[in-house]
């Protein structure tokens, strides 16, 4: 994935933009970004599209710029010319496609069929639109599809909402969702700015889904953290669960043979995804230690914040 892609990827979630009105676009894109959505994808359903994709690139360079609904070369182009960095059409047409990554930008295509998507992998692509998800059998389908297309990341748009949201980003493949909730035109109209941060935060929250996983206990020797589990499951009545390194009781307390990280311990944080967790606490002021993540496949399954909080270090972990 370049840059651009594991960016989006990261922000997890990206509006789509039918705007009337020019004018209300920079208000519009700056509740986006302070909701935490620095992405959008404007469409070219409206004539206000690319005066506002302008606006946009002018006042709120932070805002990673997409347009969407491209049907032809003239659309691409005006698009290239406003400030965009992705475009995205609604199905897949090979000449668009290809005229788009010829002019060296990010190209999405709408696609719903394996044909489409083994057409848009032999163009060079590792990222394709899922259009529309829901009526083409939602994240299911992806995860069918994911054995022979192991490589290939899709954005679910159509039908996407907080109820499924957090269905289609738990699974690895999903680039990021598209949706409308977040910028219907009446909040749009109504200029309903502070209305659309809120459902953003709401809906970022809703994705990274962050809880309390367990809180780890130092201890000065096996003997000790034996003793300290052994209360504490017989205290509230938990399962003692002893392995190499700690002993847990319950899932709640894991218990150190040994002191490990923090004066104290550990608090762990689950999350549906480490590296969008860490990309939207990062804007929230927390910083991260890169020698500390644990990385698979799938990404980042672990990591620590730097510091300690009230004597305890504090890492993420994947659910």
């Amino acid at each position: 994935m370049n840059e651009l892609l594991s960016k989006i990827h990261d922000i997890g979630i990206v509006p789509v933009i039918a705007i009337d009105d020019a004018g209300k676009a920079v208000p519009l894109a700056r509740a986006l970004v302070k909701g935490g959505l620095p992405v959008a994808e404007v469409t070219f359903r409206t004539e206000a599209a690319e005066e506002a994709i302008k606006a946009i690139a002018a006042e709120v360079p932070e805002m990673i710029l997409g347009a969407g609904t491209v049907l032809t070369k003239e659309q691409a182009d005006r698009a290239i010319a406003a400030g965009v960095s992705f475009v995205v059409s609604p199905g897949f047409n090979p000449e668009i496609v290809r005229y788009v990554l010829d002019k060296g930008v990010c190209m999405l295509p709408g696609t719903a069929t394996a044909g489409e998507m083994e057409q848009a992998m032999a163009m060079g692509l590792d990222a394709v639109k899922f259009f529309p998800a829901e009526q083409n059998g939602g994240v299911a389908k992806l995860k069918a599809l994911a054995g022979p297309y192991r490589n290939l990341k899709w954005m679910p748009t159509g039908g996407v909402n907080t109820g499924n949201l957090a269905d289609y980003l738990s699974f690895h493949q999903v680039l990021a969702c598209g949706g409308t909730w977040m910028v219907k035109k009446d909040l749009i109209a109504g200029e309903k700015w502070d209305e659309i941060t809120a459902i953003c935060k709401a809906a970022v929250k809703n994705m990274l889904g962050l809880e309390l996983v367990h809180i780890g206990i130092n201890s000065a020797d096996e003997a000790e953290a034996e003793s300290t589990a052994k209360t504490i499951s017989a205290l509230f009545d938990l399962e003692y669960k002893p392995g190499n390194s700690s002993i847990f009781a319950g899932s709640g307390f894991e218990i150190m043979k040994k002191k490990g990280r923090g004066t104290h311990g550990h608090i762990a944080i689950g999350t549906n995804d480490v590296d969008r967790a860490v990309y939207h606490l990062k804007h929230a002021g927390a910083s991260f230690e890169e020698a500390s993540a644990n990385r698979d496949d799938k990404g980042t399954k672990s990591i620590y914040l730097n510091g300690e909080f009230g004597g305890f270090a504090i890492h993420l972990l994947r659910k």
